[in-house]
């Protein structure tokens, strides 16, 4: 059902109060000096604060819209068929928050029949934020603009965890681009996300995402004016995989990582 431009900017009001609550919980874990740790089937580790910070979200939620859907990374489904259903990723980059290097972030976001409608990125500790619904994306309440690089030699090429290359995508082809970008990091997870959004990074590489590292994504990079695709060019929340770049930056990646 189509809904009114006041309900989008209730909704986005909403999201803005979700991560100032979050981040603040998220501080205070953040400023501990140990962490309780538990290691998931999957073999990927989880902390008392991913598991508190999504319960708080879940109840934040219910009391403000119950009959709105969740879906969470810590502890899965309740309605995921109705109109609005909230997919939320408390700690997005566990593994850089276990040792506090502040490349992790709250990542959530908001499907409307199912597509992506709105995203919301935040670094507690640095207190940067991202948040975009498809058409505007503002970076710290101003307006978010991915940047205007055109060549692959000057740009800042970003990607998460090597390894995941390797195991996911073409290792060969992934190494020819690295070879042509200007520079490369592994500043990723969401927080790489949130620089290309901003202006400050210039291509992302993400090689599988689940829909919770995604869906968030995609409505703050399209606000920012990012070209979003998957490795070969196609659906990225349905291959759940991502490159995301202004339009030259990205149309050159893919012509690397595609080359015959």
């Amino acid at each position: 059902m189509p809904f009114s431009d006041k309900l989008r900017a209730e909704l986005r009001d909403f999201a803005n109060s979700l991560a100032d609550r979050a981040s603040e919980l998220l501080r205070e874990h953040h400023a501990r000096e140990e962490t309780e740790i538990e290691i998931k089937p999957d073999g990927s580790p989880v902390t008392v604060a991913d598991k508190e910070c999504e319960r708080q979200l879940r109840r934040w939620i219910a009391e403000r819209y119950p009959q709105h859907g969740v879906i969470g990374e810590e502890f899965g489904e309740d309605r995921p068929d109705a109109e609005f259903v909230w997919i939320l990723d408390p700690v997005d980059g566990t593994k850089s928050f276990i040792p506090r290097v502040p490349l992790y972030g709250l990542l959530f976001g908001l499907l409307h029949e199912g597509k992506p409608l709105l995203g919301v990125i935040e670094q507690p500790v640095t207190r940067q934020r991202v948040v975009g619904d498809g058409q505007l994306t503002l970076y710290n309440g101003r307006p978010a603009k991915v940047s205007a690089k055109r060549e692959l030699a000057d740009a800042l090429l970003l990607t998460t965890d090597v390894k995941n290359i390797a195991k996911y995508q073409n290792e060969t082809a992934w190494r020819r681009l690295v070879e042509k970008a200007g520079l490369f990091r592994t500043w990723g997870d969401c927080y790489g996300h949130m620089m290309v959004a901003a202006g400050l990074g210039d291509i992302m590489a993400d090689p599988v995402l689940n829909l919770w590292d995604i869906a968030p994504l995609l409505p703050i990079l399209k606000g920012a004016g990012a070209a979003v695709s998957d490795w070969k060019g196609g659906d990225a929340l349905a291959s759940r995989n991502i490159i995301a770049a202004n339009p030259w930056l990205h149309e050159q990646t893919l012509a690397v990582l595609n080359l015959p």
